[in-house]
């Protein structure tokens, strides 16, 4: 009777549970099982990352860059009394990368900030909230936002060695290594991962497709586009991802990748900063 009894507290304590959950609370729940079964190989992850995690540091990172792009758009535009798919591209922006401008170094970086056109910004907003917010909810802030930087950088210093011609705005090398890093992951933990080959196939069709359009913008006499940016914030995003993104299972092959990823990228960017130090 007892062992009955027992049995029946329990599952009364379980209904409890069940029936004093918000709407919002089981949303929230369901979202947190949906981004572990994407994003985490191992059953075992998916069970524990569901059950702790708290949005507790909150994913802040791609949030705020979102908004802070979206805010500088919408300042340009009312500024500049445009707002076109292609425009406004305001090239005297203290933040745009520009190749006669290299000696103001905080360019580099805060050319991110600046967009050209509806178009331009929706792409980039989009593909950082989708697939970066997801990201920074498993890997953690520090590790996303290391990722995007160092593809932000990358496509400014690759644009000033390789396409010297173009000015330079938005966020696509960021963005471009946000996509680049969940190939890593899926790339570092494949054979657990669901949908592998869907994932990898879904990648490189959106990448290529972006890449295609920004080869033809940038030779088509229109408005030069420097594709440049997206390979190389998509290197970038390839290489920090196997370096900074949790790998659930490392095997010794993945340890010496890591290794060659770190040898990839610093020589690359030790190349590009020497590039631009000397031929100033």
């Amino acid at each position: 009777m007892s062992g009955k009894r027992s049995r029946s507290l329990k599952l009364a304590v379980q209904s409890h549970r069940l029936s004093s959950h918000s709407p919002s609370s089981l949303l929230f729940a369901d979202m947190v099982r949906s981004i572990a079964r994407h994003f985490l190989p191992d059953e075992r992850d998916r069970r524990y990352y569901a059950d702790h995690y708290t949005c507790c540091p909150p994913p802040l990172f791609v949030i705020l860059v979102t908004l802070l792009e979206l805010g500088i758009f919408i300042y340009y535009a009312v500024t500049m009394g445009e707002l076109t798919p292609q425009g406004p591209v305001p090239t005297d922006s203290l933040f745009i990368y520009r190749p006669d401008r290299r000696g103001q170094v905080w360019r580099f970086l805060l050319y991110m900030l600046v967009h050209a056109g509806c178009v331009h910004l929706l792409f980039n907003l989009t593909v950082q909230l989708l697939v970066g917010l997801p990201l920074e909810m498993v890997h953690g802030s520090a590790r996303i936002g290391a990722v995007y930087m160092a593809g932000v950088l990358a496509g400014s210093l690759g644009t000033s060695v390789l396409d010297t011609d173009v000015y330079l705005v938005g966020a696509s090398g960021g963005v471009y290594a946000l996509l680049a890093a969940h190939l890593a992951n899926v790339l570092l933990n494949y054979h657990q991962m669901e949908f592998g080959i869907v994932r990898l196939v879904g990648i490189f069709v959106i990448a290529s497709a972006d890449v295609g359009f920004a080869i033809y913008g940038r030779y088509s006499g229109g408005e030069p586009t420097s594709y440049v940016a997206h390979l190389t914030g998509a290197l970038a995003g390839l290489t920090i991802g196997l370096l900074v993104l949790k790998n659930f299972e490392q095997k010794l092959h993945e340890q010496m990748l890591w290794w060659l990823a770190l040898g990839i990228y610093a020589a690359c960017i030790l190349f590009a900063l020497l590039f631009n130090i000397f031929t100033y």
